[in-house]
């Protein structure tokens, strides 16, 4: 079933967003959350009543439901993709287990939700969501690729940065080249991180070499040259080279190899650095600290267990980088390469969601 209000002005204003959902009440909520924040709003429940409202409508972004009935809201996405690819999608789904979640992050959507979601959570969401299209209506999203280790490394060093990214509309990914499996089960890990992704609303892709013996050589350069060349980032983050975990500094090393032709390349600060760790960018992460908060207490198994995951000690190491920034919380980064090329350096009231 299709339903619809009446048809828009030219100028689209309010925008319109196509829900595809088929549990009528699931449809109703989201629909009458996301009037109330002022957007138009029109349902289909099913992949064909999406297909004809997206032929006839003007649609500004798609809430889509994984578990549609017959084709699934993955086979949907595909087939949006191919036909309207600038159009930005989240999808959304009640089995938030890793492997939907992962699945989901590694399709072609711009996010994932787990429902049940509150409205005003929707409503930034799809406020998100319009703000990726506009960057791509504009050429000015980033593409950004953050690599750790293990699970969690990229949330403790850039986990505010990839934040303020999000929000800017640029599209982001994750890299993890462990499970991390000295440090607990490797299922709970793997799960945490497609948790962690979700809230950063970055693409994941977890990669299964063996935790304290990650080698500088290949099969770490080729694997992250492999991302590279399909993600194309214009912005890596990575481990920084002063840093007591030998995966740590092999990682940052493979990185440089295989980043070469990456505009930007910036290493971001762990627990195990040491004091050799000299930043020369100093990112606001002021409106993203409590949500950097919630991305990591993601990982349950670690925060139980890990002193340096202490919120206080999170929170305390951002304010002391914020004394060399322009904000109350910071995130510190060295440089190893800042060309102009990179859009996000060269547009200065962006700067909130750049370093």
């Amino acid at each position: 079933m299709v339903t619809d209000g009446e048809h828009p002005p030219v100028r689209r204003n309010p925008r319109h967003v196509l829900v595809v959902e088929d549990d009528e009440a699931t449809a109703t909520y989201f629909a009458r959350a996301l009037e109330r924040a002022e957007y138009r709003v029109t349902t289909a429940g099913s992949a064909p009543d999406a297909i004809d409202v997206l032929v006839t409508t003007p649609i500004d972004a798609l809430l889509v439901d994984i578990g549609l009935p017959g084709r699934s809201g993955f086979d949907l996405v595909t087939e949006i993709k191919e036909r309207w690819p600038a159009i930005p999608i989240a999808l959304t789904t009640a089995d938030a287990s890793m492997d939907v979640a992962v699945r989901a992050l590694r399709s072609q959507v711009d996010d994932f939700l787990a429902k049940p979601v509150a409205p005003d959570q929707l409503a930034r969401q799809v406020e998100r969501l319009l703000q990726v299209a506009e960057a791509r209506r504009n050429d000015a999203a980033e593409r950004v690729l953050a690599i750790g280790a293990h699970p969690d490394d990229v949330e403790i060093g850039v986990g505010g940065i990839l934040l303020a990214h999000r929000d800017a509309g640029d599209i982001t990914a994750v890299l993890t080249m462990s499970r991390g499996s000295r440090g607990g089960d490797q299922g709970r890990r793997a799960e945490e991180s497609a948790q962690a992704a979700a809230i950063l609303g970055a693409r994941l892709v977890l990669e299964d070499l063996e935790d304290t013996r990650i080698p500088e050589s290949d099969p770490t350069v080729g694997i992250i040259e492999r991302v590279i060349a399909e993600f194309q980032p214009t912005i890596v983050y990575t481990h920084t080279v002063h840093d007591v975990h030998q995966d740590h500094r092999n990682v940052h090393r493979a990185t440089l190899v295989a980043a070469r032709g990456v505009p930007g390349v910036y290493c971001y600060e762990s627990p195990s650095a040491t004091v050799d760790f000299h930043p020369a960018r100093f990112a606001s992460i002021e409106p993203h600290i409590d949500e950097k908060l919630d991305v990591i207490a993601s990982y349950r198994t670690q925060t139980e267990t890990r002193a340096y995951l202490d919120p206080e000690l999170i929170r305390s190491t951002g304010r002391y980088w914020g004394r060399f920034g322009d904000a109350r919380y910071c995130e510190p980064l060295e440089v190893v390469r800042d060309r102009s090329s990179s859009r996000r350096f060269a547009r200065p009231q962006r700067a909130t969601a750049s370093v």
